[in-house]
């Protein structure tokens, strides 16, 4: 515990190693950054666990999730997929092959193209889908215990305020 009750963490022991080492430059930029760093590893072993159990890597559950968030009838194209996903177009098309062997997925002709093809998120898939959503849910409301639901409002808040500009920025 700090002396004013707060818990103490490894990014002040950085963040204090390095005011002492360069007190020429201003770290504070480290307090925010390297907690929002550290808590997206945490956040990635949690979704990696939550979404092993059902036997699916972070990529696929972020198709099939795209798929499951587009509503009935759970499809998308390519290209959607594509924007959703942040990923490219060679990427995908190796993605969507590897989730229709599974069965969690099938490739159906776009009835507004004849040269096109809709992605569909089958009954499996929705699935499994559904279950590692609710699993990945419990994971990140175990992570998020120690904030009270105003903080996580703030919190949430306060990194939408960071993260808007340059998500608009990249578009």
């Amino acid at each position: 515990m700090s002396p004013d009750r707060q818990p103490v963490d490894d990014v002040d022991v950085i963040v204090s190693a390095w005011r002492r080492e360069r007190p020429d430059l201003d770290v504070t930029p480290l307090e925010v950054l390297s907690r929002v760093s550290r808590l997206a590893r945490r956040l990635d072993l949690a979704r990696g666990s939550a979404f092993s159990v059902h036997h699916l890597d972070g990529w696929a559950f972020d198709v099939l999730s795209a798929l499951r968030r587009a509503g009935e009838p759970y499809e998308l194209s390519p290209g959607q997929l594509v924007q959703q996903t942040l990923v490219t177009s060679g990427t995908m098309t190796n993605r969507v092959d590897r989730l229709e062997r599974t069965g969690l997925v099938e490739r159906r002709p776009d009835p507004s193209d004849r040269r096109g093809v809709l992605v569909h998120l089958t009954p499996s898939g929705r699935d499994v889908v559904d279950a590692a959503m609710a699993d990945l849910i419990e994971q990140e409301k175990s992570l998020l215990s120690e904030l009270s639901p105003t903080d996580q409002a703030t919190l949430a808040d306060l990194l939408r305020r960071m993260l808007a500009p340059l998500e608009s920025h990249e578009a």
